[in-house]
């Protein structure tokens, strides 16, 4: 017990360290970025390092699964070097049993990475879009799913026009059920449209089944007209731009992308990419696993043995070629070439029984 704790120990310690260096240099190259970027809008070195707190815990935890292979490798290697890896086989513990140790805290970084960090990642990625949207003085679309269907807002010179539909075609680029409120440049409500279709052209969203209310007028319902279209309602808003819109499946938190996935489809989109993003995240743990068995296999011998700076530059590639087959891997999910549990949960899953597979041949062959 005494053991496993010192070894638990270790290996947080490394895997700390190693976050806080990659923190601190993405910390610094965020910085500098944000600075060039808003240098127009009088940005300065404080507004930057805020911006780079938003914006830095995304990256990061994209590259977990490197800073943990990392840090395994620096575990073993720290142990190799000081032989107390030729100790602890001495005491009569295989390398198979030391191991349990690292695995046992890697699948525990892995949940709380996925059931803590996770959500702190969305949030932070939310305030970040927002505080760049407003250095930036853009009126692009912005859309969002809930209960109530689907909402977008799309500007122009004079005001800017939110639009709610309880239902679209995939692309989103035809609504149903749909309201389109206007607004003027002081933010108060000028027209309301509600259509049973609206369809996008380029230019326009072309309406039928139209029902037009004039909000300025003193009784709006008494003056407002029923057309049954089609009619022509000026737009920049294109198929590009809607899909855009959506963002990253990573800006929604691991707790609320079961609910979000089932707003989504109700409102008739595609919800492939979220649920992917979801599968994958379950499977972090067992990626976690897969980066110190990986690092294991490599490093965990004794300096004597020589090679020590070709088996860390074999464990890295290893670690690297894992991370891009399952970037691979989720492509190819996304675009629906091979089924969703297949693209996040084979790498992983692969790379645990080829580590182990090394380690058995090194430990017992």
């Amino acid at each position: 017990m005494t053991l496993s704790l010192y070894i638990a120990r270790r290996f947080l310690g490394t895997v700390g360290r190693v976050f806080l260096i990659f923190f601190g240099i993405l910390m610094l190259l965020d910085m500098i970025e944000q600075l060039r970027r808003f240098s127009d809008a009088g940005l300065g070195l404080a507004g930057a390092a805020q911006l780079s707190l938003l914006n830095v815990p995304e990256t990061l935890y994209r590259i977990l699964p490197l800073i943990m292979i990392m840090g395994a490798i620096a575990m073993f290697l720290g142990l190799a070097r000081s032989s107390e890896l030729v100790v602890v086989r001495a005491a009569g513990r295989s390398g198979l049993r030391f191991l349990l140790t690292p695995v046992l805290v890697s699948v525990a970084l892995g949940a709380l990475t996925v059931a803590l960090f996770n959500p702190l990642v969305a949030a932070t990625s939310k305030a970040y879009d927002a505080k760049r949207a407003q250095l930036s003085r853009g009126d692009g679309s912005v859309l969002s799913v809930a209960d109530t269907g689907l909402w977008l807002r799309q500007g122009a010179e004079d005001g800017q026009t939110v639009i709610q539909a309880a239902r679209a075609n995939p692309d989103g680029t035809e609504l149903f059920g749909v309201t389109f409120l206007g607004f003027d440049a002081r933010g108060l409500p000028t027209t309301r449209i509600e259509a049973d279709s609206a369809r996008l052209t380029p230019g326009a969203w072309e309406l039928s089944g139209v029902k037009r209310w004039d909000l300025t007028a003193a009784n709006p319902e008494l003056n407002a007209i029923s057309e049954p279209g089609p009619l022509r309602l000026p737009s920049d808003l294109t198929a590009e731009r809607i899909r855009d819109s959506f963002g990253t499946p990573s800006a929604i938190g691991f707790w609320d992308l079961p609910r979000y996935i089932d707003d989504l489809e109700r409102a008739g989109f595609s919800a492939r990419a979220y649920r992917l993003w979801f599968q994958m995240e379950l499977a972090q743990p067992l990626l976690m696993v897969a980066m110190v068995l990986v690092a294991a296999g490599f490093t965990m011998r004794h300096v004597r043995f020589g090679g020590t700076g070709r088996m860390v530059l074999y464990a890295l590639l290893s670690g690297f070629a894992i991370y891009f087959l399952r970037n691979f891997a989720q492509a190819l999910g996304d675009t629906g070439q091979i089924p969703i549990a297949l693209a996040a949960w084979t790498p992983p899953a692969a790379a645990v029984m080829l580590a182990l597979s090394l380690l058995l041949h090194l430990e017992d062959g």
